[in-house]
Parts: structure tokens; C-alpha cells; sequence
């Protein structure tokens, strides 16, 4: 047996509650698990969001909090522990990942403007899409292919993405590679992709941009599966990733280890100054961008953490072992297993119910009904509409995803989910679909309400 990374010096107590309550609690939040209160739930899988544990160090620099407005002490270390594990040279706080994202945009797009990348995410295509733009999905189909099991899923389509800059390089603002690649299943992307994504952007003079809320994870699959990196750290390989990007946007409440905060991270230093501003006007001070004196310490000491390779190694064993219950007990999920969970196939494990009835939704709420477990449906619902036919866009796949917090759960509550899949797969044809009710735009898949079907 492995011995554990961890060991427990803050607890909290778990309590379930009973079948007739969560039925309750699911029809009095409309169907709609977003709205599910935390004291009802066993374990929660929503997101790794903001939702893991702090260390003992950064508890311990929480008290050093300096929340002066501007020449805050912790925005001075949140800086440069920023540049020493990023290294970019210039760096704005804000709130979060998605106002990273809406900054950004707010100042580079116009109406009319392309963004390709490789499988944008909510957030960062609703963004795209508020401003005027148009996201474009360069992501190579190996991505949605389930044999073989190509091992950087998350890679752009190099072919894909030049046929467009050479047409349309005017109308691109920039490129973006999310680093590991959500919206496919949490999969990476190659340091030579990112290389020659970064020189086909130089070549037709495009700014190259990286999503790096899992920046480590995606370190440590270049390290493990791609040639040359296997004795690196996680650190030196995710500062030669970063370097090859102009700018990065960074929600610091994944792979940074922190509960809020976000930054965009900058090379050139004319971009730098035309962005300031709009962080002040849409998040905060230019030295907090919304955080506090605390949040700023435990970040900046989070960053150190979130590349250390015991941690790393630790935090993709949890979604592998996961992974090998769900095999066992034959529930289909996307696989190779990415970084931060398990993205079940709702879709094939519930074939009666149709896609615009919205599978992994569906599944989210049996799961919560049986066992109090939460999740988040990864598939058409959270594509959203076209905004100009206002048709439900179809995913590629109908996908519930199980987001493991960082340093949150342990083994015993992994063994709890997968006997949770167990249960239900004996009586998976009496699982509804559901409709809206109450369909809100351009995020509809956080406040929409349902009914069963």
C-alpha cells in the first residue's frame, strides 16, 4: 500500500441525508443541482473549483494579509512568486478565471473578430461570444475519437488552425490553447503542439494565448508521455510550456491551489497597459483585482505548491484510480483519464434518453437522488445556443463530469462514488430526461430550471 500523502488536521463532518429529503431538496432547487445547498450533500464533485483544502502553510500566511488598497505587502509577494513560477513579466490580479477572460476580450475583441482554440470552454465562449466574436474549435478530431487512445487529446489541429489565419489573420485577435483542455475530457496538449501553435501565430503575426487553470496537470502529462521529459520536473516543464505564450489567463482556483482569484499574465508591456484599466473597472485594484490581503498570501504560496511533483503525482492518481473502480464496474467514460476527474458518457450509459433531453443533466440528478453525490453536466446543455439561430448546439458527447477537488477527498469517498454508479447502472432505463422550465442566457446551465420528462 502507497502511503498517503496527506494526513487530517481539519475535519468536517459528512452527513446524509435521507432519500425523501434530497427528493425534496432536488424539486424544490427545479431540478437544477447548481442550486443544491452544500449540507445536503454527501460529496461534491461539481468542481475543483475553489473547493479544495488549504495547507498548513498558506493558513499560516493568511496571517500575514496586508490589505492595503494599493501597496499591499501580499500583492508584493503574490507578484513575484507570480513571475518566479509563470514567468511573465507583467500581471494583473482579478476575481477570477472567466474575469481574466472578459478583460481580455472587453479589450481585444470587436464584433466580427475569430478566436480559435481548442474546444473553448463555457466561460470562455460565452465571453467570445458577448463581445461580438466567434469562437472557433481547431481541437483534432483524435479528440473525439475513442480508439486509440491518443495521448494529447487536447492538441490543435495545426492544418485547421493555419487555413484560418491565413484567411481571416486581421479579424484574429489571438489564438488560445486551454491547458489540460476541459471541454474534452480534461485532456493535455503537447509541448511540440503548443511550439508549433506559438509558431504559426508568430508566422501570421497572432498573439498566442494560454488558459492555464491546469497548467500543472497538463506538466505532468507532457512529463509521463511525451519524449524527452520523463526526468524533468513539473516546474521547469511548466515554465518552458509558458514560455512559449505572449499572454496567459488564469483562474488561481485549480492547479494554484487556492479558494478565489485569477490573473492575466503578460509579456508585452504596451498589451499590458491597455488591459490595466479594464481589470480596475470590472474586478478591483490594480495591486488585488478583487482579492483579499489573505487570498493574495495563500496564492502566492499556492503557486509553489500546485507544481511540486509529489502533489501532482498524487492529485492524477485519484482520478486514476477512480477511473479503474468505473472499469470494473463497466460505466463508460472518456479515456485516456485526464487531470481532474472523470467525464462518465452519459450519453452511450443512458442511450434511451435523446441528447436535447440532455443525458449527463439527467444522470446528475439520479446521482444526487440516489447517494447525495454531485457533478456537472459537460455536454449540450452547457453548449448553449447559437446565438444567432438560438438552436441548442449539439456536443460531441453527452458527458457528466466528476471534478475531484484538490486535497479534499481521500480513496474511501472515490470507493462511495463508484458504488453510488453501481447501484444506479441496475435501473439506469428509469432515469428521466429532463426540459426546461426556465431557460436563462448566455450561462443557462447555472440558473436554468427543469422538469423531468
Amino acid at each position: 500500500m502507497r502511503l498517503p500523502l496527506y494526513k487530517n488536521v481539519t475535519v468536517e463532518e459528512i452527513r446524509l441525508i435521507s432519500r425523501s429529503a434530497r427528493l425534496r431538496r432536488l424539486e424544490n432547487a427545479d431540478f437544477n443541482p447548481f442550486m443544491l445547498h452544500s449540507k445536503d450533500i454527501a460529496i461534491d464533485l461539481l468542481t475543483d473549483s475553489g473547493t479544495g483544502a488549504l495547507s498548513k502553510p498558506q493558513r499560516s500566511a493568511k496571517e500575514k494579509g496586508d490589505n492595503t488598497y494599493c501597496g499591499s505587502t501580499s500583492w508584493r509577494n503574490l507578484e513575484l512568486a507570480a513571475r518566479r513560477v509563470l514567468g511573465f513579466p507583467y500581471v494583473i490580479p482579478v476575481a477570477q478565471g472567466r474575469v481574466a477572460e472578459h478583460v481580455a476580450d472587453f479589450v481585444m475583441i470587436k464584433k466580427g473578430s475569430i478566436v480559435p482554440g481548442n474546444a473553448h470552454f463555457d466561460t470562455t465562449k460565452a465571453n467570445i461570444e458577448v463581445m461580438g466574436g466567434i469562437p472557433v474549435d481547431c481541437t483534432i478530431s483524435e479528440a473525439y475519437a475513442t480508439e486509440p487512445l491518443f495521448p494529447f487529446k487536447g492538441n490543435i489541429d495545426l492544418e485547421k488552425l493555419e487555413m484560418i489565419l491565413k484567411k481571416n489573420s486581421r479579424r484574429i485577435p489571438y489564438v488560445l490553447t486551454t491547458v489540460t483542455c476541459n471541454q474534452v475530457g480534461g485532456q493535455p496538449v503537447s509541448m511540440e503542439n503548443i511550439k508549433e501553435t506559438s509558431g504559426l501565430c508568430k508566422k501570421y503575426g497572432v498573439r498566442f494565448f494560454l488558459d492555464i487553470a491546469r497548467f500543472a496537470e497538463n506538466a505532468y502529462f507532457i512529463k509521463k508521455r511525451e519524449k524527452g521529459f520523463s526526468r524533468r520536473g513539473i516546474a521547469g516543464i511548466a515554465k518552458e510550456m509558458l514560455s512559449h505564450a505572449e499572454g496567459a489567463m488564469m483562474s488561481a482556483k485549480k492547479d494554484a491551489l487556492n479558494q478565489t482569484g485569477g490573473l492575466i499574465l503578460l509579456r508585452d508591456e504596451d498589451l499590458y497597459l491597455k488591459l490595466q484599466p479594464y481589470g480596475v473597472l470590472f474586478s478591483g485594484g490594480i495591486q488585488y483585482g478583487a482579492m483579499s490581503g489573505e487570498a493574495m498570501e495563500t496564492l502566492a504560496v499556492g503557486l509553489g505548491e500546485g507544481v511540486q511533483d509529489r502533489y501532482v503525482e498524487q492529485r492524477i492518481s485519484q482520478a486514476e484510480y477512480l477511473g479503474k473502480l468505473f472499469r470494473n464496474i463497466k460505466v463508460p467514460f472518456l479515456e485516456p483519464i485526464g487531470g481532474h476527474g472523470i467525464f462518465v458518457n452519459a450519453g452511450v450509459w443512458l442511450p434511451h434518453i435523446p441528447w436535447d433531453h440532455f443525458p449527463g443533466h439527467a444522470l446528475n440528478c439520479a446521482l444526487y437522488l440516489s447517494d447525495a453525490i454531485r457533478a456537472v453536466e459537460v455536454g449540450s446543455l452547457l453548449e448553449n445556443r447559437d446565438p444567432k439561430t438560438r438552436q441548442n448546439r449539439r456536443a460531441h458527447w453527452e458527458l457528466l463530469r466528476l471534478a475531484i477537488p484538490h486535497r479534499l477527498y481521500d480513496e474511501r469517498h472515490l470507493d462511495y462514488v463508484a458504488e453510488a454508479f453501481q447501484r444506479l447502472s441496475t435501473k439506469r432505463s428509469s432515469i428521466c430526461g429532463v426540459e426546461f422550465i426556465y431557460e436563462t442566457y448566455p450561462m443557462r446551465h447555472f440558473t436554468s430550471k427543469f422538469k423531468l420528462v
